[in-house]
């Protein structure tokens, strides 16, 4: 495992790395675009493919580190099961986000060691905005330049809770969570990553997933809100009441564990 001063000293250059694939996404963001439909019906363009290249060639000139990166996604489990650490990449989250031109959608680089993640960036090109975190070094949200330290401070004393989801898609296990909480809660709508740097930087207090999501759409976001001192817990169907009350006593999510990359469902909680 990289020791927290060797992550450090390849911070800067990640997210230097992460602020070139912004600018290549931003360069085809302003103008006219081809979309393609992958295998399972997602969105693809350009822009994936270019922020892809940009930070494939960042990270191999910084790093021996194998890469995950959503767009080279075709690695055998059983080559991945041999790697403790390596790169996991999402060159463009939040796709959709970006096809409707509403800004918000991020580029994602996480460093992961021993199945958890030890450091990531978050940059969302349009909004200018990076967030930076290595685990047991604390996290920064830097907006056009001006960098502050992050925390998710629990606001005990708030009348209600920010609970990240949809305005206009409450699902029935959202309204669960919800009414398993201790106070009135009221929605956040967020796009991409930044659903769980909103919890990271104290802006939100949860954010229940119960959808599929796959590890690089989360692993950067992930380290973010590790390294803020906020809590990534998987979330069940059956301990919703219990992870809404005591989000400590459940299982940290983790990744690389099995041929799958979809994620369990989960619990950004501060």
């Amino acid at each position: 495992m990289p020791s927290i001063n060797e992550i450090t000293l390849l911070q800067p250059q990640v997210e230097k790395i992460a602020i070139a694939a912004g600018n290549a996404i931003l360069s085809i963001y302003e103008r006219d675009f081809e979309i393609v439909t992958k295998t399972d019906e997602s969105p693809l363009t350009e822009a994936d493919l270019a922020a892809h290249n940009v930070i494939i060639a960042g990270l191999e000139a910084i790093s021996d580190l194998p890469i995950l990166s959503e767009e080279s996604a075709d690695i055998p489990w059983s080559t991945r099961q041999t790697w403790d650490s390596y790169w996991l990449v999402d060159p463009l989250d939040g796709t959709k986000e970006f096809i409707k031109k509403n800004g918000e959608f991020t580029v994602n680089i996480a460093l992961i060691s021993g199945g958890t993640p030890v450091f990531g960036v978050v940059y969302a090109p349009v909004l200018d905005t990076l967030y930076s975190g290595v685990v047991g070094a604390g996290a920064t949200k830097t907006v056009k330049g001006e960098a502050t330290a992050m925390s998710p401070a629990l606001r005990s004393d708030a009348s209600v809770y920010h609970v990240v989801g949809s305005r206009s898609h409450q699902s029935p296990e959202i309204q669960q969570f919800i009414a398993a909480l201790d106070k009135e809660a009221e929605l956040v709508s967020m796009g991409s990553s930044l659903k769980l740097c909103l919890v990271a930087e104290g802006a939100a207090h949860f954010y229940p997933r119960l959808g599929p999501t796959s590890e690089w759409d989360t692993g950067a976001a992930h380290a973010v809100a590790l390294a803020a001192g906020a809590t990534v817990t998987e979330l069940s169907l059956e301990t919703i009441a219990d992870s809404a009350t005591n989000p400590n006593s459940q299982t940290p999510l983790r990744y690389n564990q099995r041929e799958s990359v979809l994620n369990p469902y989960f619990l950004v909680s501060c």
